[in-house]
C-alpha cells in the first residue's frame, strides 16, 4: 500500500495486522481520487473507520488542508499515527481514537467538505452514520460530498428518506463507492 499521487507520492504505508481492516486497494484508491480530483485541494477531509489512514493521507497528499481520522481500534490508531509520521502529515491531521458516532456528536468541531467512510460491511453502520449526519449541519451540509465504500449488495433504499441523493455510483468487482449529498429539501 502506498500514496498514489501528490506531494507524498510513492511513500509506503503500513496497515494493521489481521482481518479487522480492509485497506482500499491502490487501483480502487486511484479511481476514487480521479473522481475526487477537483474536490480535494483546499478541502477539510473526514476519514471515518479510517483503518490504516490511507484514504485521508491520500487526500492530504493531494492538497486537503486538514484531515480527521476516526478509528476506535488501538492497533489501527497506532498504524495511522505511524503513517502520519512517515508522510510528515501530523500537523495537518487530527486523529480521533474513538467510536465514529461519538466523534460525530462531539469531537469534530468544523464543517467538512468531504466525508469518506468504509465501515465493516453488512453491519448497517453507514446508515447509522448518515442518520447522525442528516441532523448535523455543522459537520455536513448540502455542499458536503459523502463517499461510502460498501459491499455490492448494500441496501441504499433508505437514503431518500434520510434526505440524501446518490449523485454517482462506481462499482468494482467486490465493492462500490456511492457518492451522496444532502438534498436541498432536507438541508
Amino acid at each position: 500500500m502506498r500514496v498514489i499521487a501528490g506531494t507524498r507520492r510513492s511513500l509506503r504505508l503500513i496497515s494493521p495486522d489481521g482481518r479487522d481492516t480492509r485497506p482500499t486497494q491502490d487501483r480502487i484508491k486511484e479511481t476514487l481520487f480521479n473522481i475526487l480530483q477537483n474536490d480535494v485541494p483546499g478541502s477539510v477531509f473526514l476519514d471515518l473507520f479510517a483503518g490504516s489512514g490511507g484514504i485521508g493521507i491520500e487526500a492530504l497528499s493531494r492538497g486537503a488542508v486538514r484531515a480527521y481520522f476516526v478509528e476506535n481500534q488501538r492497533k489501527a490508531c497506532d498504524c495511522i499515527a505511524q503513517n502520519l509520521k512517515t508522510t510528515r502529515f501530523s500537523e495537518e491531521a487530527v486523529l480521533l481514537k474513538q467510536d465514529v458516532l461519538f466523534a460525530l456528536t462531539g469531537s469534530v468541531k468544523e464543517r467538512v467538505d468531504i466525508i469518506f467512510m468504509d465501515p465493516p460491511y453488512d453491519q448497517n453502520l453507514e446508515r447509522q452514520v448518515l442518520t447522525v449526519l442528516a441532523g448535523n449541519d455543522h459537520i455536513a451540509d448540502r455542499d458536503t460530498l459523502i463517499v461510502l465504500e460498501t459491499s455490492l449488495h448494500a441496501e441504499t433504499d433508505y437514503l431518500p428518506a434520510l434526505g440524501y441523493d446518490i449523485i454517482r455510483q462506481k462499482r468494482y468487482k467486490t465493492n462500490q463507492h456511492l457518492f451522496v449529498r444532502k438534498n436541498s429539501s432536507k438541508a
